[in-house]
């Protein structure tokens, strides 16, 4: 389903393996509930993956684009150790990532980059922390759970508000791709994240204001939910 996997992790120490992987407190979810974002970082706090998380009949299901399925399954496996866990793969459906009637994949794409919610490709995997993705924004951090890879990290950068480059909404006259740089003069500054025609969300500094991208001026868009008091959209 547009272009992504999931990955089926059961068994008994199901949950408590993933509770000690992902950001995501996922004890909560209820079976067949709409799914949740979680990341799975590195020890340095940077994001390997990002999934849609929900829980289906006897297993937790990850959604994550197909082309990073064999990669993740095979990173995940090597956590286990002793934990009774099995990890499979089969294509995601429209449950598995939320989606409610039938788009196309230019429409869902639109539609990520008009709610502010970033998809990470095998080319950005551990480039960015959930805060710079805005995932702590987005609901897919939870600060109350137990640990994680990179939790210390991510704890650390929120608490002490440290977070200088965050992800914003931009238009630009010319269509743009996941990992295109922007410019602040002539200097990079900023990389795309996902992107649909020639809108866009992309990593950049927080107190920067005049970029470009491709030569191209990237004009400044509204996202739905707030950076905070001190780091408000452009």
């Amino acid at each position: 389903m547009l272009g992504h996997d999931c990955l089926l992790v059961s068994g008994d120490d199901a949950t408590a393996f993933l509770q000690a992987q992902l950001t995501q407190d996922i004890d909560p979810a209820a079976v067949g509930s709409d799914p949740l974002l979680a990341a799975w970082c590195n020890p340095k706090g940077r994001t390997i993956a990002l999934f849609r998380v929900r829980r289906l009949d006897d297993a937790w299901r990850l959604a994550l684009p197909e082309a990073m399925t064999a990669a993740v399954r095979k990173r995940l496996e090597m956590f286990r150790f002793r934990s009774r866990v099995s990890i499979d793969a089969e294509p995601a459906t429209a449950g598995d990532l939320g989606i409610a009637g039938d788009p196309t994949e230019a429409e869902w794409r639109a539609r990520l980059v008009a709610d502010g919610v970033p998809t990470i490709a095998s080319e950005q995997s551990e480039r960015f922390t959930p805060h710079m993705l805005n995932l702590d924004l987005l609901g897919a951090v939870s600060f109350d759970k137990g640990c994680y890879p990179g939790q210390e990290v991510v704890a650390r950068t929120h608490y002490r508000g440290a977070t200088k480059r965050r992800m914003k909404r931009f238009q630009t006259t010319a269509a743009v791709q996941p990992g295109d740089k922007l410019k602040a003069g002539e200097r990079d500054a900023g990389e795309v994240v996902n992107a649909a025609g020639s809108e866009f969300l992309a990593v950049v500094p927080l107190d920067g204001t005049d970029f470009s991208v491709a030569g191209h001026a990237a004009q400044a868009l509204p996202l739905p939910y707030a950076l905070g008091a001190d780091q408000a959209p452009d």
